[in-house]
């Protein structure tokens, strides 16, 4: 029979997690925020190993999430939250694009699981039904993501 991981188990008493979020678009970022520090609460994971770190803009979340993986503590995930709204030109494209990619480079060069928790919307509206509105809040996602790979990586053995 095959060997299967799941990640869906594992105790993250001892696991730590650093989460940076943008101040930015704080209205949107506030409830990011407090629903991935509920979803690692209702997981177990304990409040002193949790870090939290506020960023200007989602611009500013890829060197944040390089600086905490290269300090001397060992981060099992890293949960990246902000929000980008599309304006009347491009330059919301550009920063989505860099950020999201600059995040996957860090993350297979590091082995550190980095969750994308950034919201990339055409208006503020949808920003709000994804911060806790009708569409849920992709905190409390982004976290679970990064909670399934912690206990994934356990399972499969670092």
């Amino acid at each position: 029979m095959a060997t299967e991981y799941t990640g869906k188990t594992g105790s993250l008493a001892e696991k730590r997690f650093a989460i940076i979020v943008s101040t930015y678009h704080r209205r949107i970022t506030g409830p990011l925020l407090q629903g991935a520090e509920e979803s690692l609460a209702t997981a177990g994971v304990d409040d002193e190993n949790v870090t939290i770190a506020w960023v200007p803009g989602a611009w500013e979340l890829p060197l944040a999430a390089k600086k905490f993986i290269a300090s001397s503590a060992d981060w099992d995930a890293i949960i990246c939250l902000g929000c980008v709204i599309r304006g009347e030109t491009t330059h919301d494209q550009h920063i989505n694009s860099t950020v999201s990619h600059n995040l996957g480079q860090l993350s297979i060069e590091s082995g550190v699981p980095i969750a994308f928790g950034l919201l990339t919307c055409e208006s503020l509206q949808q920003a709000i039904e994804r911060s806790g509105g009708k569409v849920g809040n992709k905190g409390i996602e982004a976290t679970d993501a990064a909670i399934r790979m912690v206990r994934l990586y356990d399972e499969i053995g670092q």
